[in-house]
Parts: structure tokens; C-alpha cells; sequence
């Protein structure tokens, strides 16, 4: 997945030149390298002609993902205000299940950052790009700050609501594991998996910190719902195939909206070694059948020297 050695991004020339702003990759300077780790993926799928119609699948995960620098500045035309440039990232993410050693996920993307703008009145801003093989393109764009020392990860909800309507969570028997049934996944496939996780995907992430001395991090938070983050308020949103977005009766599966917090920590270790991790909760929303499904995806990742 390597760019070409003297491929570099460059402005070409324009009838009259005028300076871009420049951003550099500011807090996305921990990404470039090799990371891998383990997490755990949650998702509701639709069950066609089935009673219920929905179906638990629930994996424990291993996960290998490298981001590369794309070199130069890309530079964005402006027509209401001055030209910007953006700095960038490409990645490739690989995702398997480590029960049955399955992959389960592969999206390849890019991460930029956003010089502060004037049209939209925006802050700095981080975007990532992400191309998902079941037929999803996701744009969802966000801020990102800095702490100096580890982070607070809320819980994070697996239950399903009426669309748009979700302060009214329905809870299904398919998600208590001591309910025996035929529309989650099979034993083989839940092993090491605990009530604890599908009540909170996110307790997997404070379990992996607990008791690290982390000294710094950085957070990335994006939105592919607009205005959803206060900034930005333009931009961000999800596109499906066809069979996807389905037709008037209904959709068969819409990724319908994309949150996710990337969080880059710089952990101490007893001896002293100094060494970055990444950690993520992403949650997509899967509508069919009048509802929202949430569809969690955590992850502790470490960048390899």
C-alpha cells in the first residue's frame, strides 16, 4: 500500500498565485507506523423473513492497521474565501475475528487535517475518510484536543431505538447471554466474551488502561452528522449501495451515521520506555425495520518501533 517514492503532492499552476494556508499534521503526528492489538465488534444484522428479524453477532477481535504519510499538501481551491491546504494520512485497517480467525472487516482511507476556515467560520478540524466493502463510504469530520493524562471513556450502549428517537433504547433478549438462542453467535464464537462487554463495549477499553501511567492524550473526535460536534457545521455524511439504502418500503441495512473517539495516549512503562497507543470506540447506525441498531466497534492498539 506504499505511494510511489516521487510522488508528492503539489498545487499546479494557476493564473495568479496566491498563498494557501498551511496546517500541519499537528494532532495527527502519532499515526504514521504499523499498529496492532485486540477489541471487540458488536453488530445487529437484519434477519430477512425471520422471526425476530434481527440477529446478535458478537466478536472478540485482532487487528493490524498501517498509516503512511501522504507527502506533500493537498491543496483545496477556495472561492469565497482563500485557498487551503490539507495535510493527510493514508491507512489500511484489517480486522478479524481471533476466535475463528475470520476477517471480518478490511477499509482502506485517509486521515487529513483542516486549516481553520472563515467560509464555513470553522476551527481547526481532523477528517477521516473511510471506504467500508459492504458497500459504505463514510466522511465524518471532528476536533481534536490534548490532556496530560489518560482519558475518561463513557459507556457506550448496544440497544436499539425507534429512528431518531434515541432517548427511548429497546432492549432484546438476544443480548443477555444467559438467554440461550439461534439469533446470536454461536458458543464457538463467544468465547472469552463476558455479560459485562455487550452491556458496555467501552469497559474493554478502561480495562486495558487500568493501571498504565499515561502522560499525555490526544483526542480525536469526529461526526459524520452534521454540526453534531459544534464544529464543523458543514460537511460530514454517509453514502450506501443500492441494495443498502433499499427503496420507499424501507431500507435493508442504511449505515445511517458515523460517531467515533480516537484516543492516542502516550503510556509510561515501568522500566521507563515511553511507547504510543491507540484507542477507539466507533458506533455506525444501522437502520432498518423503524429502527436504529447500533453497530460498536472498540480497540487498544500499540505502535510498533
Amino acid at each position: 500500500m506504499e505511494i510511489e517514492k516521487d510522488f508528492v503532492f503539489r498545487g499546479l499552476s494557476a493564473p495568479i498565485e496566491r498563498p494557501a494556508r498551511i496546517h500541519l499534521l499537528g494532532p495527527l503526528q502519532h499515526l504514521p507506523g504499523k499498529w496492532t492489538g485486540k477489541g471487540f465488534n458488536q453488530i445487529w444484522r437484519p434477519f430477512h423473513s425471520m422471526n425476530p428479524d434481527h440477529f446478535l453477532e458478537l466478536n472478540l477481535t485482532t487487528e493490524n492497521l498501517e498509516v503512511d504519510r501522504i507527502p506533500g499538501t493537498i491543496p483545496n481551491r477556495g472561492f469565497l474565501q482563500d485557498d487551503i491546504s490539507l495535510v493527510g494520512l493514508h491507512y489500511l485497517q484489517q480486522i478479524k475475528d481471533r476466535n475463528v480467525d475470520a476477517g471480518i472487516h478490511v477499509e482502506p482511507g485517509i486521515w487529513v487535517t483542516v486549516p481553520e476556515t472563515t467560509n464555513p467560520n470553522e476551527p481547526t478540524t481532523v477528517v477521516r475518510m473511510a471506504s467500508i466493502p459492504h458497500g459504505t463510504t463514510i466522511e465524518a469530520q471532528g476536533t481534536a484536543s490534548t490532556i496530560d493524562h489518560a482519558p475518561t471513556i463513557p459507556p457506550v450502549s448496544i440497544n436499539p431505538f425507534p429512528i431518531g428517537f434515541p432517548s427511548f433504547p429497546i432492549t432484546f433478549s438476544e443480548s443477555d447471554l444467559a438467554i440461550p438462542t439461534n439469533f446470536r453467535s454461536p458458543p464457538a464464537q463467544l468465547a472469552g466474551i463476558t455479560q459485562p462487554m455487550v452491556d458496555d463495549p467501552n469497559s474493554v477499553l478502561r480495562t486495558a488502561i487500568a493501571g498504565q501511567v499515561i502522560t499525555e492524550t490526544t483526542i480525536l473526535k469526529i461526526s459524520s452528522k452534521l454540526g453534531v460536534l459544534s464544529a464543523p457545521d458543514a460537511g460530514g455524511g454517509t453514502d450506501n449501495i443500492a441494495f443498502l439504502a433499499g427503496t420507499a418500503a424501507g431500507p435493508n441495512a442504511l449505515a445511517a451515521k458515523v460517531d467515533a473517539t480516537f484516543w492516542i495516549e502516550t503510556v509510561k512503562e515501568p522500566s521507563g520506555h515511553i511507547l504510543h497507543q491507540m484507542q477507539y470506540s466507533q458506533t455506525v447506525l444501522l437502520d432498518f425495520n423503524l429502527l436504529s441498531w447500533p453497530h460498536v466497534s472498540v480497540a487498544t492498539l500499540r505502535r510498533h518501533p
